[in-house]
């Protein structure tokens, strides 16, 4: 009996160790994330609704996770090499931040499972199928847009200038590319929303940096009266320079994001993008748990948040209406 007991005993020692080191080279899952921002953006800071919403999920860097980042320092156009990359590591997953991204990492792989967000236009860009059953590798939160939406927008900027006509819109063709090349034909829906309020619409293209100065000067020569972005990373990334840009020629302006309006803009309508992100990690949890991106249908915003900044009125010489400002989820003074 003690002859079994001590051969128990050696043999649980010997084994100890063995457990320990397996535990030890056991492979953490690899979340890759794909970006053209610079390096550490806001999105993926230690604040972030992204990283606190994995970390409330038990996903912590270095811990239970490994991430692999991937940033383009401003310029897209290397994001099909950063995807690459992405994938000769072997990520489990990659988050994809814009629709470039989303593009770049879906041609790079057709296995390896693709979480986007800032997508508006997913399907037409040949990311999923349907949004119910994406059917691919790819999956995540939609930036809806839809006519309403941009209609929305555009009748608060008509409320507090009801006198502006023309209406300039900064567009990125470049955010609508195709997984299968070429650009997918998309009708703006800006410019309907334009056609039923009365304004006289007309589209600016920019594709990179050096394309805002070309476009603002075109936008003056036009005769703008109000200006309307569209909403990319290119543009968030220039959402100082474009506000300072609307200020400077008195151009009431009207943005997807609050981010813009931050920076100066006059007035945004759009969706909560913090309550969205964070929604995206709960698809990389359900993809790291052993769910497929195919059967998980892709999400659309359920909240949309309306700022205004009191302060550029002023600088503009317009008066916010008080309903608006009651209505507002953020007024900036």
């Amino acid at each position: 009996m003690y002859r079994r007991r001590f051969v128990a005993f050696v043999g649980s020692a010997l084994a100890a160790p063995l457990v320990v080191r397996a535990q030890a080279q056991r492979k953490l899952p690899v979340l890759g994330i794909l970006s053209p921002h610079s390096e550490e953006p806001p999105e993926v800071s230690e604040r972030s609704p992204f990283v606190k919403r994995r970390r409330e999920l038990g996903w912590v860097d270095g811990k239970t996770l490994m991430v692999e980042r991937a940033f383009g320092e401003g310029r897209e156009d290397r994001l099909p090499e950063l995807a690459s990359a992405l994938v000769a590591k072997k990520v489990d997953v990659i988050w994809a931040l814009g629709p470039e991204a989303a593009v770049a990492a879906a041609r790079a792989t057709t296995t390896i499972p693709i979480v986007f967000w800032g997508v508006a236009h997913p399907i037409e860009q040949g990311l999923i199928n349907s949004y119910a059953r994406p059917g691919r590798n790819v999956t995540g939160v939609a930036w809806f847009a839809t006519p309403e939406i941009d209609g929305k927008r555009l009748e608060l900027l008509r409320e507090i200038a009801p006198t502006a006509k023309r209406l300039a819109f900064i567009s990125v063709p470049t955010a609508a590319s195709t997984v299968g090349g070429g650009r997918a034909k998309i009708q703006s829906s800006s410019a309907l929303a334009a056609q039923k309020l009365g304004y006289e619409f007309r589209a600016f293209p920019v594709e990179k940096a050096d394309d805002f100065e070309p476009a603002f000067a075109a936008i003056l020569a036009w005769g703008a009266q109000a200006l309307s972005v569209a909403g990319t990373t290119l543009t968030v990334r220039a959402r100082q320079r474009l506000a300072d840009f609307a200020i400077r020629n008195r151009l009431p302006s009207a943005f997807t994001l609050s981010d813009f309006v931050e920076a100066g803009g006059l007035v945004s309508y759009a969706i909560d993008w913090r309550l969205t992100m964070a929604q995206t990690a709960d698809y990389i949890d359900r993809i790291l748990r052993g769910a497929k991106p195919a059967d998980l249908p892709v999400d659309l915003p359920s909240r949309y948040e309306m700022a205004v900044n009191v302060k550029t009125a002023k600088a503009l010489g317009l008066t916010i209406p008080q309903s608006l400002l009651l209505r507002a989820d953020r007024v900036i003074e």
